[in-house]
């Protein structure tokens, strides 16, 4: 087993030895009668059959969106890393476990010990050569991190799964060594069980660990701080925005994020102007994505979204259009009376307003700019 992306292979490579170790184990198990080896063979052949549905959950997590699952299907990786922790549970634990408790109350002498002895230590040798690829994996993954807080912040469950199988494994191989030499040195058949359930709690605990673990992903978990400080700084930089409120941010699957923004625009941007800015924006988003694989965003900003606060921020920036309408046509009238309705200033006030752009570059839209823009052109300083 393996982790996400290029480790497929690794993958295939611990199908297959698994598969070949369950197989020894259960031939072992069936030729001397040791529950230990049983115990073995059934967490080897869970082992094998978790490996198959990592494979399966990430070639399900890879498909593209479509329109029932608009976001992309990459939790389905997190699903079936949550039912491998309930096999391992079920099956693993609970096999080993029962058969435990069956030859402690009904205790057999082990036939051919060292038959045990020669398949546990090839077990080991494969088992050790599959942890030590997941370790590295797992090492070069966690960078600085430490060990348990690298899986808590891990966002690709088939890595760290990958490791605390194996290790599992491992531990349950000396648990089955330990229980098979201590019922031959003191000819107590009922030691061999008990390594059985010593085997059914190393798994149940291992169980536990993963499922908690993929529940987590499974109901979503934020992006790390990191990624959130780059979006939010790559949006503050942008000359449109006026400060980046906040984002709220979820993993859809290992690298794929899912990011709403919570964005002001400066007041002075049209509607079209804010779209540009959207899409700016997420050109800017794709390319922090390439650098981390996936991220997909979803612009929320409060001044362009349908939400009850960008409704509000646009009435209250119409209303105040309004008024100041309303103060430009009593300029109007008030320039008419002093002046006369031929005066250029009156007449220039009283026409039509329409697009353009005077001399300082400013857009023109409503009687209201059309008054600043000539109390501009009148000033002595330009103001």
């Amino acid at each position: 087993m393996a982790g996400h992306g290029g480790s497929k292979k690794v993958i295939y490579a611990a199908l297959a030895g698994n598969l070949a170790i369950a197989l020894t184990k259960f031939a072992a198990a069936a030729f001397t009668g040791s529950s230990a080896m049983l115990s073995e063979g059934v967490h080897s052949l869970v082992d094998t059959g978790n490996g198959g549905l990592l494979l399966y959950g990430m070639h399900r997590a890879a498909r593209p969106p479509d329109r029932s699952h608009p976001l992309g299907h990459g939790r389905e990786l997190y699903f079936w890393s949550f039912i491998v922790a309930l096999l391992v549970f079920a099956l693993g634990a609970g096999v080993s476990f029962y058969e435990g408790v069956v030859h402690i109350m009904a205790p057999e002498p082990v036939a051919n010990v060292m038959v045990n002895y020669v398949v546990l230590g090839l077990s080991f040798l494969f088992e050790g050569s599959s942890w030590y690829v997941a370790l590295m994996a797992f090492r070069r993954e966690k960078g600085r991190l430490g060990w348990f807080e690298a899986v808590r912040l891990s966002k690709d469950p088939s890595v760290y799964t990958v490791l605390f199988e194996d290790s599992a494994a491992l531990l349950g191989l000396v648990v089955a060594f330990a229980g098979i030499l201590a019922a031959e040195v003191f000819a107590m058949p009922e030691l061999d069980g008990a390594a059985s359930i010593g085997i059914a709690l190393i798994l149940g605990s291992t169980a536990i660990f993963l499922a908690r673990e993929s529940k987590g992903l499974l109901i979503g978990e934020p992006a790390l701080p990191e990624v959130q400080k780059r979006v939010l700084a790559i949006v503050q930089q942008d000359p449109a925005v006026r400060r980046a409120n906040g984002v709220v941010t979820v993993h859809m699957g290992p690298q794929e994020i899912v990011a709403g923004l919570s964005v002001e625009f400066e007041d002075h941007l049209t509607a079209p102007e804010i779209e540009v800015c959207v899409e700016r924006l997420e050109a800017r988003l794709t390319t922090l994505a390439r650098e981390n694989k996936r991220l997909k965003t979803d612009l929320a900003a409060r001044e362009t979204s349908k939400s009850g606060a960008g409704n509000d921020a646009r009435n209250a920036s119409a209303a105040l259009r309004d008024q100041m309408n309303e103060l430009a046509a009593e300029v109007v009238n008030l320039t008419m009376k002093l002046d006369g309705p031929d005066s250029p200033i009156a007449k220039a006030l009283a026409s039509p307003p329409r697009e353009g752009r005077p001399a300082n570059g400013e857009r023109v839209t409503s009687l209201a700019d059309r008054v600043r823009a000539l109390q501009k052109a009148h000033s002595p300083n330009g103001r």
